[in-house]
Formats: structure tokens, sequence, C-alpha cells
């Protein structure tokens, strides 16, 4: 499941969308890597907390790349 972001304020440098086990979404400058549950940043980029939404049993399908997002 996507996210609604209209409510969050996304900074122009985000170019991927990540959720965690545990619901929360992510920002990644760069493309985050995947550990157990959830994402981390690569040591190359920025990344910012987002959202907050219910855990999925689908999370490691919920890495988005923001130009397919819009």
């Amino acid at each position: 499941m996507r996210p609604d972001l209209s409510q969050c304020k996304v900074p122009d440098w985000v170019n991927w969308l990540a959720q965690d086990a545990d619901g929360t979404w992510w920002g990644y400058e760069v493309e985050p890597h995947q550990h157990e549950k959830g994402w981390y940043e690569n040591e190359l980029g920025r990344f910012i907390r987002l959202a907050s939404t219910s855990g999925g049993h689908q999370w490691r399908q919920n890495l988005i790349k923001c130009s397919d997002y819009h």
C-alpha cells in the first residue's frame, strides 16, 4: 500500500520511499538497503522519517522510486 504523503513535507532530495515492518515510511536520497525488519541508508545519502501507518506483511515490496510514485 502506497502512503498518503499529502500531509507530509517531502524534501525535494527524496528519491526513494520505503516502509519498514512496523509501518514507518522513510524517504531516502539514495536507494536504501534491506535488513531484517526494514530499510537503511547506504551511507551515501540523506534519509528522513515521513509517516507512520499500520505495519504491513508486504513491507519488502514497499520500496518505491519516487519517479514511479508520481
